[in-house]
């Protein structure tokens, strides 16, 4: 699967993953070929790219769960992007608000397995909007996972949805640059301060949400200045956000270069516990599928392998089968103790193809996910409702 923006896309060209529209109604499915007519409407809906499959990538397995979390995301943002306007427009609070925070940690909040977390298309237009909501979903996910209160929750969860609103106002000639220059980020510094402000405004019963947006800018801005002074100052939500944000926003289409994969990007959290705490970050990692069965990755010794099993305790060290000689690697036995994943393949033509069941009549013990049959059909009609709520 390659990411391939916009402006590169070419006819006979097959998706990878389906395009919804703003109700959750399929346009493209998957494995769909690229026509003259539909590059042209993939270019007016303003996306960044898309993902795309090489020549000879069989299409991967999709679970009903993902599909239901795509139509989820898709359907969720368009009521984010009508809340935040308001808010930045009418210094106030919508009616749907505390319905779509509802709803995500209903979803979300108490959920006692592992989701696969599929990042959405993006255009520049609705670039925060998607973060704001991914951010949210992944507050959600790890705040159940470190046992927060419920009531702590629900704040995270709706600050993560307003922590971008003050980048809402940015000058279009600055937010369209993909890389500002120092004077530009300070005005970049300037609006996200603003937006701190306007939260507090908006949200006076709720002091909490503006703490936790600031504290974590905080943190940020110290990752990137090098100057982390934060140890110790800082609130639990505060950090579970930073970590939440980093993680989408290295994981999703960028305006500036291609998105990560998920394998460097919780290597560059693991990789710097002094600004993202291991705890949370180890949350992150008991939340999300990062490495599951079937998936094709390069390891440090540079071989290619795919994975077979996974590791509770490493998720950089699971079992692997060697496309080499076929031989299966423990990478979390002593044997193996330099070694460990680097990352997802780049590249997925002439890969090994192993799907979920194979591994299963073999003896391998693969989660296999559940109730996702009785979920299908829901994620519009909770959406609607979140829509809905006062």
């Amino acid at each position: 699967m390659l990411f391939v923006k916009t402006d590169k896309l070419k006819r006979g060209m097959r998706l990878a993953r389906p395009i919804y529209n703003k109700d959750g109604v399929l346009l493209y499915e998957r494995n769909s070929k690229l026509t003259v007519q539909g590059i042209q409407s993939i270019r007016t809906f303003g996306l960044i790219g898309l993902f795309i499959l090489e020549p000879a990538e069989p299409v991967p397995p999709m679970t009903q769960e993902d599909i239901i979390f795509e139509r989820f995301q898709t359907i969720t943002v368009f009521l984010i992007k009508d809340e935040l306007d308001k808010i930045k427009q009418d210094k106030a609070k919508g009616n749907k608000f505390q319905g779509i925070v509802n709803n995500i940690m209903q979803r979300y909040g108490n959920l006692n397995k592992r989701i696969n977390f599929i990042q959405n298309l993006r255009s520049r237009e609705d670039y925060i909007y998607k973060h704001s909501l991914n951010v949210a979903i992944l507050c959600a996910l790890m705040s159940h996972v470190l046992n927060m209160k419920w009531e702590e929750q629900m704040e995270l969860v709706a600050a993560a949805l307003v922590h971008d609103i003050g980048k809402m106002s940015i000058p279009k000639a600055i937010a369209k640059k993909d890389n500002p220059n120092e004077d530009e980020l300070e005005v970049i510094a300037t609006y996200e301060k603003a937006g701190y402000e306007l939260i507090g405004t908006v949200f006076p019963s709720q002091p909490g949400m503006k703490r936790l947006c600031a504290q974590m800018n905080n943190i940020l801005s110290s990752a990137q200045t090098g100057n982390n002074d934060q140890k110790g100052k800082v609130s639990l939500g505060a950090k579970v956000l930073a970590v939440a944000d980093t993680y989408d926003a290295m994981t999703a289409m960028r305006l500036d270069q291609p998105p990560e994969s998920e394998v460097v990007a919780i290597k560059h959290l693991v990789n710097h516990p002094d600004i993202y705490e291991p705890a949370i970050v180890d949350a992150l990692i008991q939340s999300i599928d990062i490495l599951a069965p079937g998936v094709s990755v390069e390891l440090s010794t540079r071989e290619k392998a795919i994975v077979i099993r996974n590791n509770e305790e490493n998720v950089l060290r699971p079992m692997v089968l060697a496309f080499k000689d076929n031989n299966i690697i423990d990478l979390s036995s002593k044997s193996y103790q330099g070694v460990e994943v680097t990352d997802i393949m780049k590249t997925m033509d002439n890969r090994y193809v192993i799907d979920t069941q194979t591994l299963i009549d073999n003896g391998f013990s693969v989660p296999v996910k559940q109730e996702a049959e009785m979920q299908i059909g829901i994620a519009q009609e909770e959406s609607e409702e979140a829509g809905t709520e006062e």
